[in-house]
């Protein structure tokens, strides 16, 4: 596993190329094929990429990430390349045109190497929902690696590519960073165009990088970042030079630690490991205070009504007529309908659209969805107020870390509630990551999560690269 400031080492050196450096990941792939982190990968492309990358190497005219292999999750799209998010509905679905996010990518000449594993249409925290085979945690290939950007994260993990893209909804980027022990960011909603991801609930994705420094996250942030005209949601607002926010310095930094994240259903060894870094930070002169997030207990329940009720109407579109998988042997249109989206949807996408549709319903809208829409509010005065006395907020990234593949898939509450300390991000629309903060008795990464305010990934990049570098 190299970080990119080692393999611009290499290249600067003339140690290796581009191309060499490309084939050295393909090769990582295909020796780990078994943690079945991929779903597509492109040799030709990328060694051509490559190739392109060195020349432009050669003239001095190559861009900030020469030297980058970037693998994309399954819900992003890549151009004359296959997006199944996962799922059989989308299984011969090939994408027409690049997403913002990859298009920015090459630009700045990173190499696509491929397309990852997911939970199927990014619904799930174990990727053990994909319609292609569940992920495996490369520490222990009998756990999960989380979800449902369990691919990008193995790939980084297991070095087979030196960044990855993902995508995070209510918690998919920082959970599986967090079991799998890399970095995972989930930028300010807006920050990153959105253009060219498959939809899951719109008020709430958000395309974020996973690499193996924070450093790293913060480059490819760095290119991704910014106003896209092809998004109505993405925000006219400056990026600032991330690379120039990490000073390795915390002096007066105000640190917040909600007390709502540290009770009871937290494991012992997680706890510990998060409040050993916050010791950190006290000792280097943070400001370490308590803050509340009162409504903090509402986020799971708040959570699973809207975005589930965004999932049934962004998925209404699959239907067998227009595009993907269309059932066989139906006597009618209605009937097509039903096979088709009865067959091509697993089990936990059909929950959350079934759910979504009853809380939308003209007899429950009120009782549910706009109370869920109110609460949503009151959830973000929680992080606005705390805010006001504090830079950042640090809790751990999830409750436990990575649990046996199968010991959740029957209780969807209990794998609901793995994203018990993820989720209200995605609700307030605040920026996210989680870094390693140590391993379990068993070896397993836990993950330390610090959440900023709107807009300033500047500042939890600045925490995270001092606690990742201290």
């Amino acid at each position: 596993m190299k970080t990119f400031d080692s393999i611009r080492a290499e290249l600067d050196s003339g140690k290796t190329s581009c191309e060499k450096i490309t084939q050295e990941y393909l090769g990582v792939i295909e020796q780990g094929k078994r943690l079945n982190a991929f779903l597509a990968v492109f040799p030709e492309q990328s060694l051509e990429q490559a190739r392109t990358v060195d020349k432009k190497r050669s003239a001095g005219t190559a861009g900030p990430l020469a030297g980058m292999v970037v693998s994309i999750k399954d819900v992003i799209c890549v151009k004359d390349a296959r997006v199944t998010c996962g799922s059989k509905i989308l299984e011969h679905f090939v994408s027409p045109y690049d997403a913002t996010v990859v298009s920015r990518l090459k630009q700045a000449d990173a190499v696509i190497i491929g397309k990852t594993n997911m939970d199927e249409f990014a619904m799930g925290s174990s990727t053990e929902n994909s319609a292609y085979g569940r992920v495996k945690l490369p520490q222990d290939e009998s756990r999960v690696p989380g979800g449902s950007s369990g691919g990008s994260a193995v790939a980084v993990r297991a070095g087979m590519s030196t960044t990855a893209l993902g995508s995070d909804t209510g918690g998919s980027i920082r959970q599986p960073a967090s079991f799998t022990g890399v970095v995972g960011l989930k930028p300010t909603y807006g920050r990153v165009s959105r253009y060219g991801l498959v939809a899951f609930a719109s008020s709430f994705d958000a395309i974020g990088p996973l690499a193996l420094s924070t450093k790293d996250a913060a480059r490819v942030l760095g290119v991704i970042a910014g106003h896209d005209e092809h998004d109505s949601t993405s925000a006219e607002v400056p990026v600032p030079n991330y690379l120039g926010a990490l000073t390795k310095d915390v002096k007066g930094l105000r640190v917040g630690i909600p007390k709502e994240y540290f009770g009871s259903g937290l494991e012992a060894e997680v706890r510990d490991a998060v409040e050993k870094k916050i010791d950190v930070l006290r000792k280097h002169g943070a400001i370490i205070q308590e803050v509340s997030l009162p409504h903090s207990e509402y986020t799971i329940a708040t959570y699973y009504i809207l975005a589930t009720a965004e999932a049934s109407s962004n998925l209404a579109r699959y239907d067998g007529a227009r595009y993907g998988y269309r059932a066989k042997g139906a006597n009618d249109l209605m009937e097509m309908y039903v096979q088709s989206r009865s067959q091509g949807f697993g089990a936990e996408v059909k929950r959350r659209i079934m759910l979504g549709t009853y809380v939308l319903s003209s007899g429950y809208y009120d009782a549910y969805y706009r109370k869920g829409q109110k609460v949503r509010r009151l959830i973000q005065d929680d992080f606005i107020s705390a805010f006001k006395n504090v830079d950042c907020l640090i809790t751990p990234t999830s409750p436990s870390t990575s649990f046996k593949a199968g010991e959740k898939v029957d209780d969807p509450l209990q794998m609901y509630l793995s994203d018990i300390f993820t989720t209200s991000a995605n609700l307030a629309g605040i920026p996210g990551i989680s870094i390693p903060c140590g391993n379990d008795r068993q070896g397993l990464p836990i993950g330390l999560q610090i959440l900023g305010k709107h807009f300033d990934e500047a500042t939890i990049f600045r925490v995270a690269d001092f606690l990742e570098t201290t």
